[in-house]
């Protein structure tokens, strides 16, 4: 079989996976030019969604939606950084919900045209709240291309996780340093979980060039400047670099990625490593959600969000949910880490 070195022509190709691994080869080859992987799992999975839609119009419609409204705005996000296998999903589900409504549209005799607020009060009603908010971007994208009078849509509902208590946390983090029987590999990923507000998503995109050496302190980057790691866990990481796992084979020997995927030039998928986390009895999310309320408690919110990686926004909002009391920060050099400052919880004792 013979098909153009194309990123297209990989599309259709079965069985994806086999398809998927050949593609990565050839872009770490150079061959093909590299494409964020996840754009690539959506392209592909778009391709068989779109010939399983019965209804040539609504084929239309939803191709249309993906390739004017989703993709561009992919390929966006993936310019600043790479996407996470949860904004393909996202993504993924956006492009469901259209096909879905379309198909409840048709079996109550209507049309994107001869929707009426009525109907769109209807659907919400009959959907759940994921569907509410995955169909939003959907009418939005119709209003604005004039497919669709003008609707009042509800509000999207973003709800957040209940955090660890913060002795929890630490009592988390000290059964990691000190039980030597568990693995390495979630151990140290728990642990950049547990003190530095990590999502897995990020976790598995450090390099051991993040791991910074500065005289007898070893620093993490995950923003800047770089955050100091405590000893205790400076030595699981260290001790973890050397005997990383996935690095015995051709396509991974010099990979500088800090836990190594299987596939060439790709990091462990987060949602593996989630399972290996959570297998230790740790709660990823509300652990995150702990250590990062404990930080803006601790320190002025736009120096949490430039060390931890996060947007000003999110952190200041945060701080104002957690009831911190930094309402400003003395002017200054920001460059630098305060002398001696590490996240609360992390000391050697």
């Amino acid at each position: 079989m013979e098909i153009e070195l194309t990123h297209e022509a990989f599309h259709p190709l079965q069985p994806w996976r086999a398809a998927s691994h050949l593609r990565e080869l050839l872009m770490a080859c150079g061959v093909l030019p590299a494409v964020d992987k996840q754009i690539c799992s959506f392209e592909r999975w778009l391709v068989g969604h779109l010939a399983d839609i019965t209804d040539p119009d609504h084929a239309q419609l939803v191709r249309r939606f993906a390739t004017w409204e989703i993709l561009p705005k992919l390929r966006t996000r993936a310019e600043k950084k790479p996407l996470t296998p949860a904004s393909r999903r996202y993504a993924g589900d956006q492009v469901k919900h259209a096909t879905a409504f379309l198909g409840w549209l048709a079996e109550h005799g209507l049309t994107l045209p001869t929707c009426r607020q009525t109907d769109i009060d209807a659907w919400h009603v009959e959907h759940t709240e994921h569907g509410r908010n995955t169909i939003r971007p959907f009418l939005l994208w119709c209003m604005a291309s004039n497919l669709t009078r003008r609707f009042r849509l509800p509000a999207a509902v973003i709800r957040q996780a209940t955090p660890l208590p913060q002795h929890e946390r630490i009592d988390l983090l000290g059964r990691l340093l000190t039980d030597h029987d568990l693995p390495l590999r979630p151990r140290v990923a728990a642990a950049i979980v547990l003190l530095y507000a990590q999502p897995l998503s990020r976790v598995v995109r450090l390099t051991v060039d993040d791991v910074v050496h500065d005289g007898d302190q070893v620093l993490l980057r995950l923003g800047e400047p770089p955050s100091p790691v405590p000893g205790p866990v400076a030595d699981l990481l260290l001790s973890w670099i050397p005997n990383r796992d996935n690095m015995n084979t051709a396509t991974n020997r010099d990979s500088r990625w800090l836990f190594p995927g299987r596939r060439a030039g790709q990091p462990m998928h987060p949602d593996a490593l989630s399972a290996l986390v959570n297998d230790l009895g740790i709660p990823t999310i509300a652990s995150r959600v702990s250590a990062i309320r404990q930080h803006v408690l601790e320190m002025p919110a736009p120096v949490v969000a430039d060390a931890l990686g996060y947007h000003q926004v999110t952190t200041a909002k945060l701080a104002a949910q957690a009831g911190g009391t930094w309402s400003r920060y003395a002017s200054g050099d920001h460059t630098r880490s305060p002398v001696g400052w590490v996240p609360q919880g992390t000391g050697n004792s």
